[in-house]
């Protein structure tokens, strides 16, 4: 005799998000109405924070509040959440924790949560526009004749470098990130770098975005030695705010990647002003 539930167990109807990418990521594939529950993080897109309650911070949450709204599935991110994950399994609720850190997780994330909540023509859909906008960021790219040096900076104290979707994004839109080696360490505290190593590897841009804070262009240029760097040198000391670009979902494809391709057009354009400068001797050589 066949199986009979009391409720339907596919797809999941309430669904909890404890990190913003599948917030954003389920708004967009018109299956909002599942969530019941989000991050405080959860930004995107703003109606959000008038639409769901708040549930969690990054590594903390509200266990019996999460547990009051019933939730079918808990969607989670990274091992910085397996307290809550264990005390949520724990508590017989089902879940599904990400850990994706490269372009290539980020749009298998869609089309898992596409599956998932059984709307997998709609992942699929938004996974491919977000292959053709990267497609198209790169062609314009490979026009650029001169491919600035980039440090990414993801926190001041200490100084840490770009993870890897962003190191991947950096090279998407034009730069050439000069912390490649470290962006596949999943590990914040893999990828700290010294002063000396940022001054040695003279970045013609920095970027700061600091995770929660706002980034403060003079505080880098204050730095011991930093005077010499390119980037302070020329005044190329950017921010892209953490909401766009250092959440591995939706954004850093769309709003990120956007920023830095501005970014790097910016500072081509001044190069060829600089350069014309020089030609007709109104500034030396930097």
């Amino acid at each position: 005799m066949a199986a009979v539930y009391n409720a339907p167990m596919f797809p999941p109807s309430r669904i909890v998000c404890l990190t913003e990418e599948t917030v954003e990521t389920l708004y967009l594939l018109g299956e909002e109405r599942r969530i019941v529950g989000v991050s405080g993080y959860a930004v995107r897109p703003p109606r959000v924070r008038r639409e769901k309650p708040r549930v969690s911070a990054f590594i903390s949450a509200d266990v019996p509040k999460i547990l009051a709204l019933e939730p079918d599935l808990v969607l989670t991110f990274s091992d910085l959440q397996a307290d809550i994950v264990a005390e949520l399994v724990r508590a017989s609720v089902a879940v599904h924790a990400f850990n994706q850190r490269d372009l290539a997780g980020i749009l298998d994330m869609i089309r898992t949560l596409g599956a998932l909540t059984g709307a997998t023509d709609e992942a699929e859909r938004l996974a491919q526009s977000l292959e053709q906008r990267l497609a198209q960021v790169r062609e314009r790219a490979s026009q650029i004749q001169s491919r600035p040096r980039i440090y990414f900076e993801e926190w001041d104290e200490p100084m840490i470098s770009g993870i890897g979707w962003v190191s991947e994004l950096i090279d998407a839109a034009g730069g050439v990130d000069v912390f490649k080696n470290l962006s596949g360490q999943k590990s914040a505290k893999d990828r700290i770098v010294a002063g000396a190593e940022v001054i040695a590897a003279r970045p013609d841009i920095i970027i700061g975005s600091w995770c929660g804070k706002k980034f403060v262009p003079a505080k880098v240029a204050a730095r011991p030695g930093f005077a010499a760097v390119p980037a302070v040198r020329d005044g190329f000391l950017r921010e892209i705010k953490s909401a766009l670009i250092l959440q591995p979902g939706p954004a850093a494809l769309t709003d990120g990647l956007a920023a830095l391709e501005a970014i790097v057009v910016e500072w081509t354009a001044a190069c060829s002003r600089w350069r014309a400068q020089r030609a007709s001797g109104q500034r030396e050589q930097p």
